[in-house]
């Protein structure tokens, strides 16, 4: 089999985060997202990836490279434009060839892996397979409705009513009859070549599609609550060690991760957290489902459930700061110039909210 990690969206929901970073590289737990999807890949024995890029392109080459460090080949198919999932198969086929593949949403987290599905599909006759897990707003995704045996009746995308609360996760298994599948659909009202037409067709040809529900957590990264959702998840899974310095006069519980040249003096840090590469917290505390990612200082202050990207500084914050995301190089500080007042350089679609 081969993988395929569609990595081409611009990210506007994560806005202004993304209008200096690919969404598929901004880390949780200090990972980016794409380097887990591809580890997933890895992990369910497939070794061929394509990644299908857009204009994010320049950087998902260099963050990635041609995968030697996860010991897997990397192809980057370029596409022509976001034109929906289906486009972006249609677009890969020369890679594809005649074989099985999974695709996989590269801004998706999901629990467990994907070891299991492939095995299945593998050993199976199918013509594909869906993930579908139970969600609270299914209008927000491609959604399926099953028929009494729990075979597929329908997929429909994006409903204003939908049939059912199974949303399509962002893992799709095909073989080769997928080719003849995204040939014969027709633009939505969206003007995109839509996964869900795809596989309906399949359905309605007599193809094999089986449904798989996902019991565990799945989180789409789409939105800044997102990614908190899922360095939340993501923190609760990683094995904690020590390999930075945290001094004596400091707490840290045994739920954090302290990594190679972080330092921690007269600090308290109480996990699931994980304090990045050469990060360096002083004289401040850092609370629950906190990433500092590499080279951050924390100094004088208190942040707790956040996401903090690489050679930012938060020094000398009276509140403490939480359910926040804070990207690359940014200052957060406080001064006790006079008169007091409240100063921001803030960049487009940010949001701060003050009490």
């Amino acid at each position: 089999m081969k993988g395929l990690i569609l990595s081409g969206g611009k990210g506007t929901r994560l806005y202004p985060l993304t209008y200096t970073r690919a969404k598929q590289l901004i880390p949780v737990a200090n990972e980016p997202v794409l380097f887990r999807v591809i580890r997933a890949i890895r992990d369910a024995g497939i070794a061929d990836i394509g990644i299908v890029v857009g204009d994010t392109e320049p950087e998902i080459r260099e963050a990635v490279g041609d995968g030697t460090r996860w010991g897997v080949t990397i192809t980057y198919i370029r596409q022509s434009a976001p034109a929906g999932l289906a486009h972006a198969v249609k677009e890969s086929l020369p890679f594809i060839g005649d074989d099985r593949f999974v695709m996989f949403l590269g801004d998706n987290v999901i629990q467990g892996g994907i070891s299991p599905l492939i095995r299945q599909f593998a050993s199976s006759d199918w013509n594909s397979q869906i993930v579908l897990k139970q969600v609270p707003n299914p209008q927000q995704f491609g959604v399926a409705e099953l028929n009494p045996d729990g075979s597929i009746k329908r997929l429909v995308e994006k409903p204003k009513q939908p049939p059912s609360d199974l949303a399509l996760v962002g893992i799709y298994m095909f073989d080769h009859h997928v080719r003849e599948a995204v040939h014969a659909i027709r633009p939505s009202f969206r003007g995109e070549l839509e996964i869900t037409d795809a596989i309906q067709w399949l359905v309605e040809q007599g193809y094999a599609v089986h449904p798989y529900i996902h019991r565990g957590w799945w989180i789409d990264t789409g939105k800044p609550v997102d990614m908190l959702t899922a360095n939340d998840h993501v923190l609760e899974e990683v094995t904690p060690h020590i390999a930075g310095h945290v001094d004596e006069a400091s707490k840290v519980d045994s739920r954090v991760t302290v990594e190679a040249g972080a330092q921690i003096i007269n600090s308290v840090v109480r996990g699931p957290a994980i304090i990045g590469e050469n990060a360096r917290i002083v004289n401040s505390y850092v609370g629950p489902f906190t990433s500092l990612y590499h080279d951050v200082v924390v100094e004088n202050s208190e942040i707790e459930h956040a996401i903090v990207l690489e050679h930012s500084k938060i020094l000398h914050v009276g509140a403490r700061i939480q359910d926040s995301l804070i990207g690359r190089n940014a200052v957060v500080t406080h001064t006790e110039r006079k008169p007091r007042a409240i100063q921001f350089n803030l960049g487009d679609y940010s949001q701060i909210d003050l009490v």
